[in-house]
């Protein structure tokens, strides 16, 4: 017997903690109907007397069920928008049912609500012009009565607690960014601050949060939500991207819906249940039931959505498929709906680029949602995950370069190629100006479109420019594939010839660039590292820079290509290293697949005196890591 009562008990524990850990994400039907058989808190109107508008004010109050003045509760003030007043919640929102609800489901800690007007003025009613000047000052002007009037009255005739983190604020629209204004300007008095669908009233983020580290240190729960149709989103968003690039922890909640109280109900219904309790800011990225659309997605596609967490949905539809699953190089089961629509929501995903294919009865397929890349040897789609210190390719206000594409004849391999080329801001108004040149080569089963599409390479070079920490060049991106494998000393051979016959020459004699090794460089990833090593330590009268990514001669595989090259390269050695002012050699870490491969070549680097730099940057080999190859390569160019 009682080992049947331990094992209830330990039952019991188990399914109290799951339910403890569970997360969510959204307001179930009927939270905002009067329920009968509950206890019910009360609203009344109050009047205070306010020397920052000179006048006696109103606000409503929402005290708990079974209050009682011998009890201190913390306080919520909750905001209206620019057309409303204090009764703006109570008519649009019923808070008090909600709240009530929450209460009866032991949701909530009890609090106290104060709904006040938000325009501090004389005449602060909603009537005639509401965008008029004078109006909306006087929803400023409400940040020194809520500090210096209103929170006084409440402490003084209420029995409430007057620590900070005691106190919240939190509004919808105009409110949202009173709430964020006032609530992030003065940390010393709330703990807990909500903008929902905050409006163009919200300062700008550095302005909002000027110190990220106090912010992380008073801050209990920072909640920015909207709705997905939302035409106010961008300021919501811009908030986010900034909390995000600083660390400063915050719920970014993002649901279906507009600007409108079905949103706003939500949110009251969500954040309130995290006020003045312990909060687990590890889950923080885990609330939002919507993502926001990838920055790869064609036009208004909504799917992919990236979410907080770095998890990605997708959607597909395709209402005769028997099967559907999602390659992201892990494949993941769809599920179809009952509109035919086959959908799923990935682990989280690491930083930057990704290719994937959405699997089709055994078909790999494109999403038609997303943009294709060339990557694996075909047409694939790619997704972007935005990630914290990703701006060294943002697009951003500096002067932009170009990338053109061009074409012309490899004498060669007697047939016609392209290439991309990247010319810095100011190249076209200044004709007399020269510039030395990058040659950057792709991957395997990549081609030319490589760097110009995946690898950002004019947005890295705009922003490097603009910074002063890279000179200006051409950046040249050419296909690398030859008729013979790369891999195969032939492919190899092809490769240094197209490049030093066909591509220099035609390069040189048609755009104004600088002649001399000293203004060269030769870079290249994965395969295009092997072309760089082959060309470019056989040519250092032609290359003073060289640079290889997740890339090194096969250990062990290439042995009649590399006991040739390292002899020459021992034989060498002295002229290699006062010929070459940089060979840069990198690694996307431990997971590189090449990163044994490089380890066993620099060995012999090493052995052979051979002057490199190496240097890894944590992803695998991927585009991420190439990117910042390039973003820490091109300021070592050119400097002499």
């Amino acid at each position: 017997m009682n080992r049947l009562k331990n094992l209830l008990f330990l039952l019991f524990l188990f399914l109290g903690q799951l339910q403890a850990q569970q997360l969510e994400k959204e307001a179930p039907a009927g939270f905002d109907q009067v329920k009968d058989g509950i206890s019910h808190g009360k609203i009344d109107s109050i009047t205070y007397s306010s020397k920052t508008v000179g006048t006696t004010r109103k606000a409503l109050v929402y005290t708990p069920p079974g209050y009682s003045k011998k009890t201190k509760y913390p306080v919520l003030y909750l905001l209206h928008g620019i057309g409303g007043d204090e009764k703006e919640w109570l008519n649009g929102g019923h808070p008090e049912i909600i709240l009530d609800n929450l209460y009866a489901q032991g949701k909530l800690e009890p609090m106290i609500v104060v709904m006040p007007n938000g325009r501090a003025m004389k005449d602060d009613s909603a009537s005639g012009n509401i965008m008029a000047p004078e109006k909306v000052q006087a929803f400023a002007t409400f940040e020194q009565d809520l500090l210096n009037d209103l929170i006084p009255h409440i402490e003084k005739k209420y029995p409430v607690l007057t620590d900070r983190e005691s106190r919240a604020i939190a509004g919808l629209s105009m409110g949202g960014g009173q709430s964020l204004n006032f609530g992030l300007g003065n940390l010393d008095k709330f703990a807990w601050v909500g903008g929902f669908s905050s409006a163009p009233n919200t300062k700008a983020p550095e302005l909002l949060v000027p110190d990220p580290e106090k912010a992380k240190e008073m801050l209990k729960v920072l909640w920015i939500s909207c709705g997905d149709a939302d035409g106010l989103l961008s300021f919501s968003s811009r908030t986010h991207d900034y909390l995000l690039e600083n660390d400063v922890p915050h719920i970014y909640y993002l649901e279906t819906g507009g600007h409108d109280f079905k949103v706003w109900k939500n949110g009251l219904y969500m954040f309130s249940q995290l006020l003045f309790k312990p909060v687990d800011q590890s889950k923080f990225n885990k609330y939002s039931p919507l993502g926001m659309p990838a920055a790869t997605n064609i036009g208004s596609s909504k799917f992919p959505q990236i979410f907080p967490d770095q998890s990605a949905a997708f959607k597909v539809k395709a209402p005769e498929a028997q099967k559907v699953q999602l390659d992201l190089g892990k494949k993941y089961d769809m599920m179809k709906n009952g509109e035919g629509v086959w959908e799923v929501q990935t682990d989280s995903l690491s930083e930057g680029f990704h290719y994937y294919s959405l699997i089709i009865d055994g078909l790999a397929v494109a999403d038609p949602a997303s943009e294709s890349f060339y990557g694996m040897g075909r047409m694939a789609s790619g997704i972007e995950v935005p990630f914290k210190g990703d701006g060294y390719y943002e697009l951003k206000n500096v002067p932009h370069g170009e990338v053109r594409r061009v074409r012309y004849f490899s004498n060669a391999l007697r047939s016609w190629r392209q290439f991309f080329l990247y010319t810095p801001p100011g190249y076209d108004s200044n004709p007399s100006e020269t510039y030395p040149a990058l040659y950057i080569y792709h991957g395997g089963g990549e081609d030319e479109t490589g760097w110009a599409n995946q690898g950002k390479t004019d947005l890295i070079m705009d922003n490097l420019i603009a910074e002063g920490k890279a000179k200006p060049m051409l950046v040249v991106m050419p296909d690398g594939n030859m008729p013979a494998s790369a891999f195969t000393e032939n492919g190899l051979k092809q490769f240094e010839l197209e490049l030093k016959v066909s591509l220099i020459p035609y390069l040189e004699e048609n755009y104004r660039v600088k002649s001399g090794a000293e203004n060269r460089a030769l870079a290249g990833l994965s395969m295009g590292g092997i072309q760089t090593l082959y060309a470019g330590v056989n040519n250092t009268d032609i290359f003073s820079y060289l640079g290889v990514f997740s890339s090194g001669w096969f250990a062990n595989q290439q042995s009649d290509i590399t006991d040739a090259q390292y002899e020459f390269m021992k034989t060498n050695s002295t002229k290699i290293n006062s010929n070459l002012k940089e060979f840069w050699i990198s690694m996307g870490g431990k997971e590189d697949i090449a990163y044994q491969n490089c380890q066993v070549m620099m060995k012999k680097f090493d052995e052979m005196d051979i002057d490199y730099t190496y240097s890894e940057y944590p992803g695998g080999h991927a585009w991420p890591v190439w990117r910042n190859n390039l973003y820490s390569f091109a300021p070592l160019l050119f400097n002499d």
